[in-house]
């Protein structure tokens, strides 16, 4: 299905949405286990030179499902280095098939775990499973599928927490404004300045009509890579399957309160944990998990908020040089890149899916000029397109900007104004 013409219009939205009054939410959730083989390679580290040795800990997929009867909407999170947009595209398909959830109403979104299997090609990265892949789409449709099926009576709500203790921006700055950058601390190099950092800690609790946990959600903005890379014994860690901190963060919350515990990246493109080695992985996720475990108590429930879903197609500028040592090649020709934003609506709460790696610093702007207090800005939602930056970025340099995108300067403003004309749309 092609991008162009999905999502309502304003008015039809507030029209969808006006009869939705007094319907009683229901939702269900499901999990599968989505571990590849040991032997499978491992997404993330170009510097890897052979196949996983062993799991460290499972990778999972989780699936929310929501209905008021006249609307219906899902959330499926993945322990993954990114989604591809075909492979969304198929699952929604299969999605709509079975359940009847809109194609536009499912938000499929990858934790970005840098220890988990190769779902998209570089140039460094050529050893995908085409079996995985399929068996990885399988499993997809069929825990949305689950979900829908376990729904009951289910009330909903969400707060926000602060971690600043776990993270740090990895774009640090010399005086003269270039960027270095610095992925453990302290810093090698004197007098760099610190860049700006998004501690929040979005939650949302998901609970049936007695208060039992159903569905968490955790939206975090740090890349999960605290087990490998740098710090102490991170070899022995290297060649392992691993969800990374949000394994042991869901874990806390589950362990706790039952039901199960989806984790949804924020803008995290140049966010990193404050330490990392074989004991940062646990003591991450174990704090995360306690910040979102202390949110979900006492926390306003509805159990009659209308839903809604926006998907619009936008159009990124491509870079025009060719840069050898870039992670993707451009297509011959290419000015343009067609990816989209999703917005979904729940009460109060706005969800909105980026197709990308997200610099910190465009969503620190969407979020001050959005107006929203319970939003969710999810990072490598429904498609994967390398990072996504601010202009300034192309004039400080560093990784992000070079070769770790082919989109050209400005996309990144692109992407912040055609994300508020989405949230606009979902504020009724």
């Amino acid at each position: 299905m092609g991008l162009m013409g999905t999502g309502l219009t304003a008015a039809a939205l507030l029209q969808d949405i006006k009869g939705q009054e007094e319907r009683v939410l229901r939702g269900g959730t499901a999990r599968v286990n989505i571990t590849p083989k040991i032997g499978s390679w491992l997404s993330g580290w170009e510097i890897r030179t052979k196949p996983s040795e062993g799991v460290a800990d499972n990778l999972y997929a989780k699936a929310l499902c929501l209905s008021n009867s006249t609307t219906e909407i899902a959330i499926v999170s993945t322990d993954l280095i990114g989604v591809t947009a075909s492979l969304v595209a198929d699952i929604r398909e299969r999605v709509s098939q079975s359940t009847g959830i809109p194609y536009d109403n499912l938000l499929i979104s990858a934790s970005h775990t840098h220890f988990g299997p190769v779902i998209k090609e570089y140039k460094f990265e050529k050893r995908r499973d085409p079996a995985y892949i399929d068996s990885l789409k399988e499993k997809l449709a069929g825990v949305v599928k689950e979900a829908h099926k376990n729904m009951v009576e289910v009330s909903i709500g969400a707060a926000k927490g602060q971690a600043p203790e776990l993270l740090f921006n990895r774009r640090m700055r010399r005086k003269d404004g270039k960027v270095v950058m610095i992925f453990v601390l302290p810093p090698a190099e004197p007098d760099l300045s610190l860049g700006p950092v998004d501690p929040e800690v979005g939650v949302i609790r998901v609970e049936d009509s007695r208060g039992k946990l159903v569905a968490a959600l955790i939206n975090f903005a740090c890349h999960p890579v605290s087990g490998g890379g740098h710090g102490e014994g991170w070899e022995s860690w290297f060649y392992h399957i691993s969800a990374d901190y949000p394994a042991y963060a869901a874990e806390a919350v589950e362990k706790t309160e039952g039901g199960n515990c989806l984790f949804t990246l924020g803008t995290a493109g140049d966010m990193v944990p404050i330490k990392r080695g074989i004991r940062p992985r646990f003591e991450i996720g174990r704090v995360l998990g306690g910040e979102a475990l202390k949110k979900l108590q006492f926390m306003e429930m509805k159990n009659k908020p209308v839903l809604a879903a926006v998907r619009k197609a936008v159009r990124l500028p491509l870079k025009t040089e060719v840069q050898e040592n870039a992670n993707e090649e451009l297509a011959a020709g290419a000015k343009e890149i067609e990816t989209e934003i999703q917005g979904l609506k729940i009460g109060d709460i706005v969800l909105v899916g980026l197709p990308g790696e997200v610099l910190v610093e465009l969503g620190l702007v969407i979020k001050k000029k959005a107006g929203v207090q319970n939003l969710f800005l999810i990072s490598l939602s429904n498609d994967t397109i390398g990072y996504i930056c601010h202009e300034a970025a192309y004039d400080e340099g560093g990784y992000e900007p070079e070769r770790g995108t082919n989109l050209a300067r400005g996309a990144g403003e692109i992407l912040v104004a055609e994300v508020l004309r989405v949230i606009e749309q979902l504020k009724w």
